[in-house]
């Protein structure tokens, strides 16, 4: 497994004050390298779906939206499943150095293959991509954290600094790639060229391929800055271990292979959750204090889970209902539906200072963990209640933007009571010798919501207000049943943690 958090630097580092803000210079090198890998993936993703559900006459592939849905669920599992082998592959291989600099010329590679226009390289640009973030994203955070020495006070900051890239390059994804996508000035601009206006989605994918060139470029210019840390392990006398990196590859792409059949046998849904509630149960009724804090942490993969499948469905069932039911429009100008994925990373840098102050103001009479959790659940529950109404005014033509701008803040909202909470819960309850199976939990957790999030999402018509009302109502009242269960657990949770807040 990868790191349980990133590791400090074995170095002295708290004389390196050349980076942003007066942290270490490799920073400044990570924070511009991850901005451009958000840049390329958020790029994609915000034209996924749309893509694959515009008719083939009008350069998209005319897959209907259930199969739609299904690959991009798929696709997005598959880029958190396989963080796991790609954090076991740079600990016991090749290091944390390389599997970035690897990790990023296979993702853009995958974008220029989209780039070119047919169903194959499509999904062989899919899979690259996949591929690639699985190297890149647990290993980049594994080298921020390891630029700081222990004990440095630094160290907090500079992952808020690095999580501002982020959105900062997730903002901006959407809005230069949704505008070479759909916006007519561009569709123009090709005709002028002489080029085929209906390839535009094509110049939009290879616009997030030069976005992760550009972070590749800035990596490999200031690598120097990064040349004390994330280096490959020494090979011990026994050999590389790789039985169990077969092991771990093969897993990987057994349990995707395994959740692809949701698509088709909902059932494998209702197995899933079973075992993991029956796993709950086993390790609750055993005597030692580890085993009942192995079950909160699953009580809390359960809920992520839950929260995943529908926060995730901002790039299926939302992005379409951004397409085709909302009024595009801010006086009389019209632009791009593939710039709402921008909503969300503006939110999040609009509340995250907020949700921080208000953190540091309360100290220790701030919620407890599995509260802030049920707090996440309600808040990405009610997000759907608030489209029910929505839903039923389409009755009347496109609606209003302040729907989608509602939704997206209730989702970001509930985001900032559950995802920063839960990696740190994670690595606070893991027993010592699993810390990296727990790590490896919580990336699975994001994997298994966003391929629910993707079976969820093909049952999205936009035909109907009555079906389409029904469709977040269910939801929302799933949900809502989850946030009354975990609400009723809460005590009963802070004792299985065992004093952990």
């Amino acid at each position: 497994m990868s790191a349980p958090f990133p590791a400090a630097s074995t170095v002295d580092t708290t004389h390196d004050t050349g980076g942003i803000g007066g942290h270490p210079r490799g920073l400044t090198t990570l924070f511009f390298t991850e901005m451009w890998e958000r840049f390329s993936y958020y790029g994609m993703r915000a034209l996924l779906t749309l893509f694959m559900t515009t008719a083939a006459v009008n350069g998209g592939l005319g897959f209907d939206t259930k199969n739609a849905a299904a690959i991009y669920g798929t696709y997005t599992m598959s880029v958190y499943l396989l963080c796991i082998l790609g954090g076991y592959l740079a600990d016991h291989f090749i290091g944390s150095r390389r599997a970035v600099l690897w990790g990023g010329c296979i993702i853009a590679s995958g974008h220029y293959t989209m780039a070119i226009h047919s169903t194959a390289t499509f999904f062989l640009g899919l899979c690259l991509v996949a591929i690639g973030t699985g190297l890149l994203k647990p290993n980049i955070s594994t080298m921020v954290g390891s630029l700081y020495s222990p004990g440095d006070d630094r160290r907090d900051a500079g992952f808020s600094i690095f999580y501002m890239g982020i959105n900062m390059g997730a903002f901006l994804s959407s809005i230069v790639c949704g505008s070479l996508a759909q916006d007519q000035w561009f569709k123009d601009l090709l005709v002028r060229l002489g080029l085929d206006p209906l390839g535009c989605w094509h110049w939009a994918f290879g616009a997030a391929g030069v976005g992760m060139t550009l972070g590749l470029v800035t990596y490999l210019r200031r690598s120097a800055t990064l040349s004390h840390v994330g280096a490959a392990p020494p090979l011990t006398p026994e050999g590389r271990p790789w039985g169990m990196l077969a092991l771990v590859a093969l897993g990987s792409l057994a349990l995707i292979g395994a959740m692809m059949l949701a698509d088709h046998y909902k059932g494998v849904v209702i197995a899933l959750f079973a075992i993991q509630v029956g796993a709950v149960v086993f390790f609750a009724v055993r005597k030692s204090e580890e085993s009942r804090r192995i079950a909160a942490i699953l009580v809390f993969f359960i809920a992520a889970q839950i929260f995943w499948s529908i926060f995730e469905q901002a790039g299926s069932s939302m992005t379409l209902f951004a397409d085709r039911l909302t009024d595009n429009r801010v006086l009389g100008w019209e632009f791009p539906s593939a710039w709402w994925q921008s909503v969300n990373a503006a939110w999040v840098i609009l509340l995250a200072p907020v949700f921080a102050w208000v953190w540091i103001k309360l100290g220790r009479r701030q919620p407890s963990s599995p509260m802030k959790f049920t707090l996440g659940l309600l808040f990405v529950g009610l997000s759907f209640v608030w489209m029910v109404p929505a839903a039923k005014l389409i009755a009347d033509g496109k609606v209003s933007p302040i729907w989608l701008l509602g939704l997206y803040f209730l989702q970001t909202t509930g985001e900032m009571f559950l995802s920063p909470v839960g990696l740190s819960t994670m690595t606070k309850l893991a027993p010592a010798r699993l810390v990296g199976l727990v790590m490896g939990i919580w990336f699975l957790a994001a994997a298994l919501g966003n391929k629910l999030a993707g079976v969820l999402a093909g049952e999205f018509k936009s035909e109907q207000p009555a079906e389409l009302a029904q469709f977040f109502w269910q939801q929302a009242l799933w949900v809502g049943v989850a946030t009354l269960a975990l609400l009723a657990l809460v005590p009963w949770m802070k004792r299985l943690m065992g004093g952990v807040r």
